[in-house]
């Protein structure tokens, strides 16, 4: 909030991850046919190459990532971008759309541990309550550090999405880019959020997702009206969300999908995830 073997412009999947199931994407007579589908968007610059050009009839519900987490689990939304971590907590009540991710491959800019101390002294973080799982990839990274809300004194500050952003013009404070530090520590993307939708699923989630996934490539054929447009939407320079773009990977290939499985041992080895679920997902998971 953002894939090896297909660059920057890749979005298509690489094919099934270890621990796949593939679930059918229309069970029978759930949902009304003719509703348009709810498709929530995370609020920050991240969403913009996903959104650029879609052509599909949907409803657009905007919020942070914890907000799109908690619609998402009660029905609210047929499908949103949500915390890889949430998505893991309620994996036997949701399926993935196979093709979409948000992840880096590196430094992501938009996920920042602010501190003036080296990372192996970080004692405290204050975390965000935006984003659960930079609040979890936090805990990985820096186990020994203790938790503490947004506000209140620590040795560093957790910042994630625009927030982040702005604090890398605004901020000369030493930041850690999470992105980075798994890199370092896997050789891995990070999938900060998977394409998520309960079960049973909207009976067009299979056409939106083609949508988007066209989106991302006509913005990836067209870079500089994608950073204007942003821009203008988000108020950052545009040279600044070119270079910020580039770094964002939506495909979720194989190794993408290694990546998450390998966030989610992490995730239970430190106590914040009872268990690694297997992946299920939309009917098409296979594909390559």
């Amino acid at each position: 909030m953002a894939a090896p073997g297909g660059g920057a412009g890749g979005v298509d999947g690489e094919g099934d991850g270890a621990a796949a199931l593939v679930a059918p994407a229309t069970p029978p007579g759930r949902r009304a046919p003719g509703r348009p589908i709810r498709l929530g968007r995370i609020s920050y610059a991240n969403m913009a190459p996903v959104f650029f050009r879609v052509e599909a009839s949907f409803e657009e519900v905007s919020g942070v990532p914890t907000e799109l987490n908690r619609r998402l689990l009660a029905g609210e939304l047929d499908t949103a971008p949500i915390s890889s971590i949430a998505y893991a907590r309620d994996a036997g009540s949701l399926l993935l759309l196979p093709r979409l991710c948000v992840s880096s491959q590196g430094a992501v800019d938009s996920i920042q541990l602010v501190s003036r101390l080296p990372l192996e002294q970080i004692r405290s973080v204050a975390v965000t309550p935006e984003s659960a799982t930079s609040v979890v990839l936090t805990r990985v990274l820096v186990p020994r550090a203790t938790h503490v809300p947004l506000g209140e004194q620590a040795d560093a500050t957790l910042l994630i999405g625009d927030a982040a952003l702005r604090s890398a013009f605004e901020d000369p404070t030493p930041h850690h880019d999470l992105g980075r530090l798994w890199l370092e520590r896997t050789g891995l993307p990070m999938v900060f959020a998977v394409w998520a939708a309960p079960e049973p699923p909207h009976p067009g989630l299979g056409e939106l997702e083609s949508a988007l996934v066209a989106s991302l490539r006509a913005a990836r054929a067209a870079p500089e009206a994608l950073a204007f447009e942003a821009a203008a939407r988000y108020g950052y320079p545009a040279g600044f969300l070119a270079r910020y773009f580039e770094k964002l990977r939506y495909r979720f290939g194989e190794r993408e999908r290694t990546g998450l499985i390998t966030f989610l041992e992490l995730a239970r080895d430190v106590g914040e995830l009872d268990e690694v679920p297997e992946l299920r997902f939309l009917d098409g998971g296979e594909r390559g």
